[in-house]
């Protein structure tokens, strides 16, 4: 990779290459190679078509190859040009996002990575002009706005858009029947909330003005303006807002499926499985309990912990927690991202006796042994099993983006949405947008993030259908009410960098019964009842 010039995160140029470098290019996740040189070399075509790397040979009038423009802006990626002209790559490629991206934007990246091309700026705006996609008209668009997923953020964006103009046509793709509230889940793992606090049918969610398409997506076609549906089906949409969520990831951790819900191996991080965590912390009197945290982004990083302090208070309350070795084993280096919680959270885990672990990753559990074994690296990355016994694990699984983003056009290389961090309008076509969990952004993954996020996302794309560009810009707010004990919680809220973002005129770092109430009696119906509807509660920004 270091042989090649980056221009975009999906897209590198270079001068030569020989055909024994193939397979190298395609195991860096290579999808394209485009060949500019006047003479195609045979053997490049042959090494790569052998093991399936795309090649695509053009001549001097590249250019003017729509196939290839439209081929090359719309890969997953990454994309490699071989080409003796870098400046001719550079033009080629800006010729291909010319119908996804405005001229400015196309400029500025290829002169931040060196080259200027600003003679082509009349050529982009004739192709940009040319080009313009006509599902975004109105008048042939199949609905205004497509928005993908009825979780928490495809419902308050929907609101939020119908809140600023009702007569906006909108569909929600979203095969489930059940809409969860999944904050709710750490209570119910405590015996404070039932089951039936956290779920309500979809069909009371979402906006009854939109229309409810119960299917999901299967993929995208940003260039053209269309989604693909399960069943084969397209929409076609004027904009489209991608809130799918993510994935949790259940089969990295091996012999999980044999004793997840049994064996004191629990989660509450499944809606199923949350009143199991209950029943496994009310039946421990002794023995060992282990919380496991995995790598980031996970959603709501501080939910593993929350389960541990939750469990703790629950133990010392019933004269248990001396009887009780409590270990929290997490792949990250600290116990919070954002420092300025930790000394209240070390108080809790002194309070408790808690032994942390950092660095130790759960990769495989055995059930009926009692047994979870853990990858642990040194400083110099070695890896090595570290195994440890449990009476009770609960464990928080690895989590992914969809498939259906994570080989679309519209991914990073992470395989995560990728957005401006600000405005959450997509990086190559500015008639999508995302929020949610979905987003390549470095924000905290919670249910209080969406509430600020859904605004911002309404604003923006409502600008957009316009003519306009974005304005409204989210500050990375998330919020984490870290629940340390029954009755007293640590309400940690915080934007892009760490920076403290408190809603209310009190210390943040203060675990506070308020908090408390907050979190059980007000965050559900503010979920349900505000959120969900486009009642933006608190939502303005604190700006960038």
């Amino acid at each position: 990779m270091d042989a090649f010039k980056r221009l975009t995160p999906f897209l590198f140029i270079a001068a030569q290459l020989d055909p024994k470098d193939i397979p190298g290019i395609a195991a860096q996740g290579f999808r394209l190679l485009v060949d500019l040189g006047p003479r195609h070399d045979l053997g490049l075509a042959a090494e790569a078509r052998r093991i399936g790397l795309d090649y695509r040979p053009a001549a001097a009038t590249a250019s003017e190859d729509e196939a290839l423009l439209e081929l090359i802006s719309g890969q997953r990626g990454p994309v490699l040009i071989l080409s003796q002209d870098a400046e001719a790559a550079v033009r080629l490629w800006a010729l291909a996002e010319a119908s996804s991206q405005a001229p400015e934007r196309i400029l500025e990246t290829a002169a931040s990575a060196g080259f200027d091309i600003g003679p082509l700026d009349g050529a982009l705006r004739e192709r940009r002009q040319r080009l313009a996609r006509t599902p975004r008209n109105a008048e042939s668009a199949d609905f205004d706005v497509v928005v993908i997923g009825g979780g928490a953020a495809g419902c308050a964006v929907t609101s939020s858009l119908l809140k600023r103009n009702p007569r906006l046509r909108i569909a929600v793709l979203e095969p489930a029947e059940t809409h969860y509230y999944q904050p709710g889940w750490t209570l119910v793992g405590a015996g404070v909330f039932s089951q039936a606090h956290t779920h309500r049918p979809m069909q009371r969610c979402i906006p009854p003005r939109a229309t409810w398409i119960r299917q999901a997506a299967k993929a995208f076609h940003p260039q053209a303006s269309r989604v693909l549906l399960a069943d084969g089906s397209h929409l076609r949409y004027r904009a489209l807002a991608v809130c799918t969520g993510l994935e949790l990831d259940w089969n990295a951790i091996e012999g999980l499926d044999e004793t997840l819900g049994r064996n004191g191996v629990t989660s509450n991080y499944a809606f199923d499985l949350a009143p199991y965590t209950w029943e496994c912390v009310q039946a421990l009197r002794g023995g060992r309990a282990l919380f496991t945290q995995p790598p980031v982004p996970i959603k709501c990083a501080g939910a593993p912990q929350k389960a541990m302090y939750l469990s703790c208070d629950w133990w010392r309350r019933r004269g248990v927690l001396d009887a009780i070795q409590v270990d929290f084993c997490s792949a990250g280096a600290a116990l919070f991202s954002v420092a300025a919680f930790v000394p209240a959270l070390m108080r809790y885990v002194e309070r408790y006796n808690a032994h942390l672990h950092f660095g130790e990753t759960l990769v495989a559990v055995d059930g009926p042994a009692r047994l979870a074994h853990f990858r642990v690296n040194d400083a110099e990355g070695n890896g090595r099993t570290l195994t440890r016994e449990f009476d009770l694990l609960h464990l928080v699984p690895p989590q992914r983006p969809p498939a259906c983003i994570g080989s679309s056009p519209l991914a990073n290389p992470e395989g995560w949405l990728e957005v401006d961090p600000y405005t959450l309008q997509h990086l190559r076509h500015e008639n999508v947008f995302g929020l949610g969990d979905i987003i390549g952004v470095a924000n905290a993954k919670t249910a209080a993030a969406v509430r600020k996020q859904a605004p911002v996302v309404a604003e923006n794309l409502l600008r957009v259908l316009a003519g306009q560009a974005p304005s409204a810009h989210y500050d990375g707010y998330g919020a984490c009410p870290l629940t340390v004990e029954r009755g007293r919680v640590v309400l940690a809220e915080f934007g892009y960098d760490g920076r403290l973002l408190p809603s209310f005129p009190l210390d943040p770092r203060v675990a506070r019964r308020s908090a408390w109430a907050l979190k059980t009696r007000v965050m559900p119906r503010v979920y349900f009842d505000l959120m969900l509807k486009g009642r933006e509660w608190l939502t303005a920004s604190h700006g960038t």
